[in-house]
């Protein structure tokens, strides 16, 4: 069978041994579209491994500033093929063309890479580091190996594994990429890839720079998770996806920066309910509902109190969600796993207020309200912190704050939590009290807003504790932060200054801002200072 090149040691080109070939499907009706794309047999892991390898040394020497031109290509490169990239996405993830692709995730995508190339230019994620007296000098470099992207099914532009946050800094920090397209979106991915390999091309970066493999079987994945001469890799996915490639990656010493499941717990405290719960509900449905709730960020868990409040602003919810149409979802498989996980959640002791059931033609799922008392999630709390991937929360009923302190107390590590409050400040005693509770348990503590959206921010903490991520050390949004996941800490002791990096040396034409005896300047230095 006839099926597309896969990009290895920096040409397009058959893969060597396929071991089969899958195509895309339009998610609205089940139908496979677009071309065949191989699934890799070992010569292919191995050849993209070899030649990425080789490309490591050659891109830890190139100058920053041909680093930042490439991100800068590229990103022009894909505004200018802004129409196709969103017609292929939308053909293979029914995401909306125009709202979702065209106007943010599209703009996102691009933003990602022009940020990444000005924290280049400007050092900003070396973080230089001089110390006169004591002969020190460090900074952030290239690790000197390959990073193993696996982008997700949700974001087919910003996340994508040729394109997304996690590509972007890799590169930034001078490191090839071996990516791993989503079987949700080979031919974005595809595409992507040739805009990205002219631009490295175009500007003179080695020709092996980016390799991309469309798939290959799990034992495979494994084997390059667990290779040495890896660097580091990033994942976004599920636990399970995660988990097995980290446990692989940590018998290497391989670093695995992983984005996992995510239940997001968003408080209601009763004076915000008093105050405006229509609104609220509104906005729960619409953050929900959102991309058919395939957000890492979805607000899965809801703490609504035990009172006629909460009782109003549950039925608002229900009569929203009865009356949405099933949400369309990236695959079978996501479709299978909800409903897999709609039904966990069930077994856990949850009711099911609407919905529960996935819906034709294609895959859909009719969003859904579960409910719980906080008794029993206390209890249960392990069964019923599932994520669901999909158009679907858990609303959980509690009757005052040492039940929410109590229910806090149980949960696990996420990306998000919420608390909403009274704008009086009628709920500012038992607000404190969450929120220094909530604190420790997630990546970002947001206040009066669902937490559904990321802004591709500096200050922007996309992580979070066990087990929404592998540590909390991290965000996998926001530069230059996110760059320092894919570099190694380099240290020199008494070095000639000949010998440093261009931005620890005396001297420092390009005003690079540098952390010097414990104050950021941007002058040169004096050893004997």
């Amino acid at each position: 069978m006839n099926m597309q090149p896969q990009l290895l040691a920096g040409a397009w080109q058959a893969p060597r041994e396929p071991a089969g070939h899958y195509r895309a499907e339009n998610p609205a009706t089940g139908e496979a579209i677009g071309p065949a794309f191989p699934l890799c047999g070992a010569a292919d892991v191995e050849a993209a491994l070899a030649a990425a390898t080789e490309a490591a040394t050659a891109l830890a020497d190139t100058p920053p500033a041909r680093i930042a031109d490439f991100l800068d290509a590229y990103a022009q490169a894909i505004d200018n093929d802004a129409e196709t990239l969103v017609a292929l996405a939308h053909a293979e993830t029914a995401l909306p063309a125009e709202t979702r692709l065209a106007k943010v995730e599209l703009p996102r995508t691009t933003r990602q890479l022009r940020l990444a190339a000005q924290a280049v230019r400007e050092f900003a994620w070396t973080s230089p580091t001089i110390d006169t007296a004591a002969g020190l000098r460090s900074h952030f470099a290239p690790l000197g190996k390959p990073v193993a992207v696996f982008g997700p099914n949700n974001f087919p532009l910003a996340f994508n594994a040729v394109a997304g946050s996690d590509f972007a800094s890799a590169i930034a920090a001078r490191n090839p990429v071996i990516a791993k397209a989503h079987p949700s979106h080979p031919a974005t991915c595809e595409r992507l890839a040739q805009l990205a390999h002219r631009a490295i091309l175009d500007t003179g970066l080695p020709a092996a720079t980016l390799q991309l493999l469309y798939g290959y079987d799990r034992t495979l994945g494994l084997r390059m998770a667990g290779d040495a001469r890896l660097g580091a890799l990033g994942f976004t996915g599920s636990r399970a996806g995660g988990m097995a490639l980290k446990t692989a990656a940590d018998a290497a010493g391989v670093p695995a920066y992983l984005e996992m499941s995510s239940i997001n717990p968003v408080f209601l405290l009763p004076g915000a309910l008093a105050e405006r719960g229509a609104a609220l509900a509104e906005e729960f449905f619409a953050s929900c509902t959102a991309g058919s709730g395939q957000f890492c960020t979805n607000p899965g868990l809801v703490i609504v109190p035990d009172d006629a409040s909460g009782d109003t602003f549950v039925a608002d919810a229900l009569a929203r969600f009865e009356a949405a149409a099933p949400g369309v979802l990236f695959s079978r498989g996501v479709m299978d796993g909800l409903q897999e996980a709609v039904d966990a959640l069930q077994g856990a002791g949850a009711t099911c207020l609407v919905g529960g059931h996935s819906a034709g033609p294609g895959y859909r799922f009719q969003p859904t309200l579960l409910q719980v008392n906080a008794r029993d999630f206390i209890e249960r709390s392990d069964e019923l912190q599932r994520e669901a991937f999909g158009p679907v929360s858990l609303l959980v009923r509690v009757s005052g704050e040492t039940e929410t302190l109590a229910l806090i107390a149980q949960l696990e590590g996420n990306l998000t939590g919420t608390v909403y409050s009274a704008a009086d400040g009628r709920d500012d005693a038992t607000l404190a009290r969450v929120c220094h509770a909530l604190r420790p348990r997630v990546g970002r503590l947001i206040a009066n807003r669902m937490p559904t959206g990321v802004a591709v921010s500096a200050a922007m903490n996309h992580g979070g504790p066990w087990p929404s991520t592998g540590h909390p050390g991290f965000t996998a949004v926001g530069m230059p932060s996110a760059i320092r996941r894919f570099a190694a800490l380099h240290c020199y002791d008494h070095l000639a200054d000949a010998l440093l990096p261009p931005e620890l040396r005396d001297r420092n034409p390009g005003g690079v801002a540098r952390l010097v005896d414990g104050q950021w300047r941007s002058d040169d230095v004096s050893a004997s200072a």
